[in-house]
């Protein structure tokens, strides 16, 4: 029995974004019913297939569920979809990315019936705005998020990757609002109704560019495949066997990096001290260091970029995954049963260790019921009993109590997310060891300034926290923690794996203090992984989790997406593994360790590949800018300088429309270039026609012109065009948030929202020990004598130290 397994989940529509959401219930032993109708899920048919042609993008998205099909055209199909939905805690609906041929059903009379019913709707771009309604597809909304043009070589087109990728992240959304729900449930509230658009959900990537765009203005253009603003080197280099994922954020790693390879020249260039000044001499550096990374294999580089503590890591491929015993031992690949064929995908990366997920299963057939469905049993509460007269105004995660002992992006988003949606979190940083995204600058000028307080990154991620300082190493800082994490229910760190431990705030050391605790650690490569000592930053987790080897052209490299693509989708999935063990807590009394891989965060974007790999024995093509199923595909140059439209057709009318709107009407009567697979034998010719349409109009006329046809199209952005998106505006998703030190500035809101509003954010993000004295005060009753005393020892502050105080405070330490 899974920690959900008193929770039933019907899921209609068809969408990867409510199919991922609802197969993350499945993963923790929901009985999840997936509503189809005889024709099977559009998503059956999609690309890669295995040799059976099974999709192996709906096998990862549905194993561990059941199918119900439900004929739209049958007397009492509606009245049986109405039955079924009326028996459920959680409904997920993905009607208005593609119906799916299921009845029209009438939600809001279902919800005054069932008030206790969780609903959550997913569409592209939410039901107002100037882009709702528009014909979309997974790439022309990644284009329009910001995540496609920064990709790719310098003179273009952009690059981007295989579908989905958008419904991995508004799915983890959709998740983390329904399990919240739940939380929210168990203390006799109402069910709640979220609508999650699937455009916001997918600028969670995009925040970092977006607020320094804003801090720094128009600095941010795509200068190569594996290059990115605003630390260089962080790409993947061929050595003489194997690829090399290569980050070098920090002078000290820039230095180490040159020493490997024996170049001291660059090493002591100080134009080359700062990404900065790397940034302006690419060529040149990669010239140099390029060759020298040939002369030795990647795991012989790994192996030394350990010893001197340089963010390196083995690229791998498909098949390498599927060898790696340490990630089929963690879960992190499962077996999965497609029909007859047996492979094997990327599992649940929610790793609870003490009620752990399903470690893969099966794909039902359509119509097929899983063995395990049924078996529930109701431990909160069905979906008609509760009157919601107790949460009404309530966010969610009000009265949960969170102790945030993160930094930089991933752990941060995971906790401020959860403050968001209302739980308490107390930051804890020190003035020894402040939040690293605050700035990593020492010198006088910078601390007198307090230029720590301006970080945009820094501001972005901590809104709604208190924030405290106490100096951990010290016996008062560590009693004090203590203190707050007895009372707490969540507590997240991402520190390296064994940083909290020799602190003595190991697990095993605070389930004794707090048995309901659930305690995250946010690492790398997880607390027992060979590459635990490996440095990462977000773009080592995307370089080592197999992502980069399926997109690009088959003749060309490894192709990275972002250049910290994995710090976003850690902070997500960590949100939801808390949540997951928060319910269970809930129930039990019982809290838990997790252990979150951020690396294995990354894998679901290649789950397809792998299924394909292991099951067929070899990978599917990869297509550059192609698609295996649409016919054009591709990103087209615009009249304006570097402008490019992504644009699609998806299927045999929408073709018709381009046809005849880039001026080749004898194509759209053309019976024989009716399918896809047809066209593809004249794609140059096609995308030559459609470029020589785009290049007479500038990239937003373009996709106005498209979009009224009906043909999927979106411009391809760059992060500071979000600032002043028109459909974002509409939909107020940027909130103007006054803070200390910065004034007025923006803020992004979460894509899930229960009003046409998202929710107003209560508070910035607190300046270094804001909250010292409301904590340290209200919370554990200390006097202003007690306080005070513990300003004078540095226990506590409110203002970083410079090198000097702190070598000083490191004297005090060791004595």
């Amino acid at each position: 029995m899974g920690v959900l397994s008193h929770l039933q989940v019907i899921e209609i529509g068809s969408s990867a974004a409510t199919s991922y959401c609802a197969r993350l219930f499945a993963d923790f032993g929901a009985d999840v019913q997936k509503v189809e109708p005889p024709s099977g899920d559009p998503l059956r048919r999609s690309a890669p297939l295995t040799p059976g042609g099974q999709s192996t993008w709906f096998a990862f998205l549905n194993f561990n569920k059941s199918s119900i099909i439900i004929d739209a055209t049958e007397p009492g199909a509606l009245a049986r979809l109405a039955a079924l939905i009326e028996s459920c805690d959680i409904l997920i609906d993905g009607r208005e990315v593609d119906s799916a041929d299921c009845p029209t059903v009438d939600i809001a009379a279902i919800r005054q019936r069932c008030p206790g019913l969780i609903y959550l709707e997913a569409n592209w771009f939410g039901r107002e705005g100037p882009y709702a309604g528009f014909a979309t597809t997974d790439s022309t909304v990644r284009a329009l998020a910001g995540l496609v043009k920064l990709v790719g070589p310098l003179e273009g087109p952009p690059l981007h990757a295989p579908d989905f990728q958008t419904g991995i992240i508004a799915g983890l959304w959709g998740f983390i609002a329904a399990a919240s729900s739940i939380v929210a449930r168990m203390r006799g509230g109402r069910g709640r109704w979220w609508s999650l658009s699937i455009f916001e959900a997918n600028l969670a990537p995009a925040e970092y560019h977006m607020f320094e765009a804003f801090a720094r203005g128009d600095v941010m253009r795509r200068i190569g495949i594996n290059r990115f603003w605003p630390t260089f080197p962080a790409g993947i280099y061929e050595t003489k066997k194997g690829w090399l994922g290569v980050t070098t954020l920090t002078q000290a790693q820039w230095r180490a990096f040159c020493d490997m390879l024996g170049l001291s020249e660059l090493r002591d260039d100080p134009a080359l001290v700062l990404n900065e000044g790397r940034l302006l001499n690419v060529e040149q550096i990669e010239r140099q260091f390029m060759p020298r990374l040939k002369a030795r294999t990647a795991p012989e580089w790994f192996a030394e970029g350990l010893k001197r503590k340089i963010p390196i890591v083995p690229v791998p491929e498909v098949p390498d995954l599927l060898q790696d015993t340490e990630k089929i031992a963690r879960g992190a690949i499962v077996p999965v049963l497609l029909g007859e064929e047996q492979g094997l995908t990327a599992g649940s990366m929610q790793r609870l260790t003490l009620t752990p997920p399903r470690r893969g299963g099966k794909v039902p057939a359509p119509g097929e019921q899983q063995d395990f469905a049924n078996s529930r049993k109701h431990l909160t509460g069905s979906a008609s009993g509760s009157s919601g007269s107790i949460d009404t105004g309530r966010q969610p995660l009000q009265g949960v109590r969170v102790i945030d002992f993160s930094m930089g992006w991933a752990g941060p988003l995971c906790t401020r997310t959860l403050a968001d949606l209302g739980a308490d979190v107390i930051k804890i940083e020190a003035i020894q060891y402040p939040d690293w995204w605050r700035g990593v600058d020492r010198h006088p000028d910078y601390v007198i300034g307090q230029i720590y307080e301006k970080t945009p990154s820094f501001c972005i991620m901590n809104r709604n926290k208190r924030g405290i300082t106490l100096n951990l190493k010290r016996p008062q800082g560590l009693a004090l923690a203590k203190r707050l994490l007895a009372a707490a229910d969540i507590v997240v760190g991402n520190y390296s794996v064994d940083v909290l431990p020799k602190l003595g705030l190991g697990y095993d050391v605070l389930k004794t203090i707090n048995p309901r605790l659930v305690m995250m650690s946010m690492s790398a490569f997880g607390t027992n992984s060979v590459h635990r000592d490996c440095r990462a930053y977000g773009s080592t987790l995307e370089q080592g989790s197999g992502l980069p080897s399926v997109i690009g052209r088959t003749d060309g490299p490894p192709v990275m997406s972002h250049v910290a693509f994995g710090d976003s989708l850690g902070g997500l999935n960590g949100c939801a593994a808390v949540l997951i063990a928060l319910i269970h807590a809930r129930n039990t009394g019982q809290g838990q360790f997790i252990d979150l891989a951020q690396v294995e965060c990354m894998m679901p974007f290649a789950a397809p590949w792998i299924i394909a790999q292991s099951v067929g024995g070899t990978l599917p093509e990869r297509y550059g800018n192609r698609h295996p199923q649409f016919v054009p595909h591709g990103c087209f140059r615009c009249a304006g300088e570097d402008d490019w439209i992504m644009i699609a057709a998806t299927d045999e009318d929408m073709w018709r429309r381009l046809a005849g709107l880039i001026g080749r009407p004898d194509w759209a009567t053309d019976v024989s270039l009716r399918s896809a697979e047809a066209r593809r034998s004249i794609e140059d010719l096609i995308e030559r026609s459609i470029e020589a349409w785009t290049l007479t109009r500038d990239a937003d006329q373009a996709m106005s012109v498209l979009q009224a046809a009906r043909v999927a199209a979106g411009v391809a952005r760059l992060p500071i065009d979000l600032l002043n998106d028109r459909h974002l505006g509409s939909r107020g998703f940027l909130q103007e948030v006054e803070r200390a030190f910065i004034g007025l500035h923006p803020q992004p809101s979460m894509p899930i929202r229960e009003d046409a509003w998202p929710y107003a954010i209560r508070t910035a993000a607190p300046t270094l020990g804001q909250h010292n004295r409301e904590i340290l005060s209200g919370l554990l009753g200390l006097s202003e004598g007690d306080i005070a005393q513990l300003e004078r020892e540095g226990i506590i502050g409110t203002k970083i130290l410079s090198e000097e105080e702190l070598a000083g405070t490191r004297k005090v330490s060791s004595s």
